[in-house]
């Protein structure tokens, strides 16, 4: 029968030594020899170990009996993150740290008498944006080191590389925070938008009725076209999430807005139905509850593009998983339906709208939890009409200019005006 945590911790003052001396002989852990006066301190106890992820944010969680110190170090070719810690016994089975998201080997144990460490080989240049102990909710359960790792350029990578020392660790305290990309704007004072041309790479989206135009070319020429409209305008930084015909997971999506420091994100797409009658523009905000069978359905499709190129989000533990994916907070939320309360005014009279065209659904793209969001069905290709305009040079031009009115509208009110 194994104990609870709390179980096993209260208990920690009979057995922690029988633990300790099992993990420090599986590990390798150099023994004091018996009757030795000069022991040394005892080593911490790793008892537990938790990771979730994907291609873009990873979370590590390991349980430990007492605070431990660490430092952090970059090693390049290949990319690996090193985690130095005290003397440690590593008492949690293999297979809870088990290499996914952005890591493909993660390897711990001792190194010299009095230290141990952790290794993070990763699939791609990666960066930690935290790095922290926190004391456990529950009195006398120990402490946790969190580590929060998010994906990088190979150019921020080497500049992490190379600025340290090895003789001068990263951190070697409690609590190391490295910072939210999005507190470090490039363009300070300037207000951003990601523009996310849905789709793209092996992951065709939709394919019009008619012309078999696949959604990712569509989505990528409007994508363009409004992000020059919206650079335009006074104190406007618009950028793409991608620029080209490459495949981007969600995660990437929305990691590569947080990057950018952006202020609003806005999803572009033209997907198909089943009902060839049903046409014109809609615009969803994000909801974990379905305002209809149509958006779930829509949300339930979209969300399936990652599987295209074999990433998952449903890559750990859910009490992990809900850390990185976590629902837009209220105050993000309310933004979100602000703008998109704003495009479907600047869309009335100009643009063919859906009935009821401001739609909620639990899209994975408008997940962010600091910044507002929207996915704008640009119309639908199943629509021989839809598909006709949406292939429009004019009619494209004519539907960036309003979301870019949108936007300005909104940024007048809400940010300028402090509402």
């Amino acid at each position: 029968m194994r104990l609870s945590t709390a179980g096993f911790l209260s208990l920690l003052g009979v057995a922690r030594g029988l633990v300790v001396l099992a993990a420090a002989i599986a590990s390798g852990m150099a023994l004091p020899a018996l009757g030795s006066e000069t022991a040394g301190p005892k080593p911490l106890l790793a008892f537990a170990a938790r990771i979730a992820g994907d291609d873009a944010r990873t979370r590590i969680v390991i349980d430990f009996d007492a605070s431990p110190e660490f430092s952090v170090h970059y090693v390049a070719a290949p990319e690996r993150v090193v985690i130095d810690l005290p003397a440690t016994a590593f008492g949690f089975p293999a297979k809870d740290l088990a290499p996914r998201g952005l890591f493909k080997d993660i390897r711990y144990g001792t190194m010299a008498q009095g230290s141990a460490r952790i290794v993070l080989s990763a699939i791609r240049p990666v960066k930690l944006v935290l790095a922290e102990v926190r004391k456990n909710e529950t009195e006398g359960q120990g402490y946790r080191l969190v580590l929060d790792a998010e994906m990088t350029t190979a150019k921020e990578f080497t500049d992490l590389v190379a600025k340290q020392k090895w003789g001068q660790p990263l951190a070697s305290t409690a609590t190391l925070d490295l910072g939210k990309s999005a507190q470090n704007p490039a363009h300070p004072g300037v207000f951003t938008i990601a523009v996310d041309a849905g789709h793209g790479g092996i992951d065709t989206g939709a394919t019009g009725a008619a012309t078999k135009t696949p959604e990712k070319e569509i989505t990528l020429a409007f994508a363009k076209a409004l992000t020059e409209r919206l650079n335009r305008q006074a104190g406007v930084k618009a950028f793409l999430t991608r620029e080209d015909d490459t495949f981007l997971s969600l995660s990437e999506r929305v990691t590569l807005a947080r990057q950018g420091a952006a202020n609003l994100f806005i999803s572009l797409h033209a997907d198909t139905l089943a009902q060839k009658n049903i046409r014109g523009a809609t615009v969803y905000t994000l909801s974990d509850k379905a305002s209809d069978r149509m958006a779930a359905a829509l949300a339930a499709r979209e969300n399936l593009s990652d599987e295209l190129a074999g990433f998952s989000i449903q890559s750990g533990p859910p009490e992990v998983a809900d850390i990185l994916l976590d629902l837009a907070r209220r105050e993000s939320q309310a933004f979100s339906i602000s703008l998109a309360d704003r495009v479907v005014k600047a869309f009335q009279g100009k643009i063919e709208l859906i009935n009821n065209p401001h739609r909620q659904a639990g899209f994975q793209v408008l997940r962010a939890p600091d910044i507002p969001s929207i996915l704008v069905e640009l119309g639908f290709l199943s629509n021989p009409q839809d598909e006709k305009q949406l292939l429009d040079p004019q009619w494209r031009d004519k539907v960036a200019d309003a979301l870019a009115d949108a936007v300005a509208h909104y940024r007048a009110e809400t940010v300028v005006g402090g509402g």
